[in-house]
């Protein structure tokens, strides 16, 4: 990756998880699943977040690692006239702020925090699932599309830790958009 712009961010959370907690009817309840809200997280290259229910999952190699806004969060929870959401409840493994993260969909990027670096390649935009509903508030899934992070394979060896971080990118962000929704495509589906 050819860096050339680093942006002050913070990293607020990082979710480890080492099942799945939304699967099913909603109706029926989220799974009662043990989650962390880690420190530090130990990652691997090719295979995600050490201890997550992802890690070394062949069919998710390539997203192994949920990266998202905490002000897409905020906007939502203040659109929906709600109070303010635990972020953890979506279910992404690292919860930033300050991060314009559509601009990096397709290219590489690297957090560095406490002087590690951890490099990612964020490959598509994480869609919400209907959960969204239920765990954080009615008509969450619908205002989560377009906004509910970036899907990211992590590309080295490394370390995440909680707190001051820097974002770097191969391409220019707008660090005010943090959260803002971006344009979906039109479904294929009637």
């Amino acid at each position: 990756m050819t860096a050339s712009y680093r942006y002050d961010v913070e990293v607020l959370h990082l979710l480890v998880s080492p099942a799945h907690a939304y699967f099913g009817r909603a109706r029926e309840g989220a799974a009662d699943v043990p989650t962390t809200d880690a420190d530090r997280v130990e990652l691997v290259a090719g295979k995600g977040i050490v201890g997550d229910r992802f890690f070394g999952k062949a069919a998710h190699m390539d997203a192994a690692v949920t990266v998202m806004a905490v002000e897409a969060l905020e906007s939502i929870a203040a659109e929906l006239g709600t109070a303010p959401f635990d972020p953890l409840l979506t279910r992404r493994n690292v919860i930033l702020r300050g991060a314009d993260l559509p601009p990096l969909l397709g290219g590489d990027f690297a957090l560095e925090s406490n002087g590690e670096i951890a490099r990612f390649k964020a490959g598509r935009p994480a869609h919400p699932c209907a959960w969204m509903d239920q765990m954080l508030a009615p008509g969450a899934h619908k205002a989560m599309r377009g906004r509910g992070g970036i899907r990211c394979q992590v590309l080295s060896d490394g370390v995440l830790h909680r707190g001051p971080a820097v974002l770097i990118s191969p391409v220019p962000l707008d660090p005010g958009r943090a959260g803002a929704p971006t344009l979906l495509r039109p479904s294929r589906l009637p």
